[in-house]
């Protein structure tokens, strides 16, 4: 297995200009990540959300979700590590950084050992100052085995550009 640092070497280089020739498509689809309960717990206390549908699998086991579920903000944060195997590495980055979201829904709960990817449709590519690059993602988080997406998001990132 590849680590993640090595994964993310290994994804095509694409400048931006046939970035920009791909809005509208999908640029790729992540690998499988395993969402387990020490992820869930170390999520837990991180964020001090320990509510116990995501921490006491033996409550859980009663709830309708039949066992712990992730935190919703779990799925979500692990975009970037879903994109280092999901989208290509653009070519002529100086540096990188989360520019935030314009819309988040979470439609299905991420049951305890479920794995999820992402798919990442290019949305829109802007520059809102020279050199410095918006790149929009529509992104969806699909959980395996599941008709409906575990979430959905419209996500930014910005990149300053050699």
């Amino acid at each position: 297995m590849l680590t993640q640092t090595h994964a993310a070497e290994q994804r095509p280089l694409i400048t931006l200009a046939q970035l920009a020739q791909r809005i509208g498509s999908t640029l790729g689809t992540s690998d499988w990540i395993r969402i387990d309960q020490a992820m869930i717990d170390r999520f837990a206390d991180v964020t001090g959300d320990d509510a116990f549908i995501h921490v006491d699998p033996e409550r859980a086991a009663v709830t309708r979700f039949h066992g712990t579920i992730a935190h919703g903000l779990l799925t979500l944060s692990l975009l970037p590590l879903l994109f280092r195997t999901g989208a290509p590495r653009l070519d002529g980055m100086r540096m990188g950084v989360n520019y935030g979201f314009d819309r988040v829904r979470f439609l299905t709960p991420v049951p305890v050992n479920s794995r999820v990817r992402a798919h990442f449709d290019l949305f829109e590519i802007a520059e809102p100052k020279p050199g410095f690059h918006r790149i929009t993602y529509d992104v969806r988080i699909e959980l395996e085995h599941a008709a409906t997406p575990a979430a959905t998001a419209r996500w930014l990132l910005g990149h300053w550009m050699k």
